[in-house]
């Protein structure tokens, strides 16, 4: 059985930048969609499983958060799931 390699401390950063920044992206659809459609009943569906990838996105950068604290404590920081706005992948990149 072949062995897996970890991600790097940079694969782990530009995860980071580009998790960010779908979780970005799916809060301005959510909120855009929420503006346009009722918040209840079949019309909010979509909205609605925005709101749940979100949240599997940020579950997800958690348990990645952790990762990278356990796999490369020397370089680990929090903004590498967590980067800054300025810091992250802009739109359609």
């Amino acid at each position: 059985m072949t062995k897996k390699s970890k991600p790097t401390l940079d694969e782990h950063q530009d995860l980071g930048r580009r998790l960010a920044s779908i979780r970005d992206e799916l809060s301005r659809i959510q909120v855009q969609l929420s503006g346009a459609y009722p918040q209840t009943g079949s019309a909010s569906l979509p909205a609605r499983k925005l709101i749940k990838a979100r949240e599997a996105i940020d579950e997800a950068r958690s348990a990645l958060d952790n990762a990278v604290f356990a796999e490369h404590p020397e370089g680990a920081e929090t903004t590498v799931y967590y980067p800054h706005p300025e810091d992250r992948v802009p739109p359609g990149k």
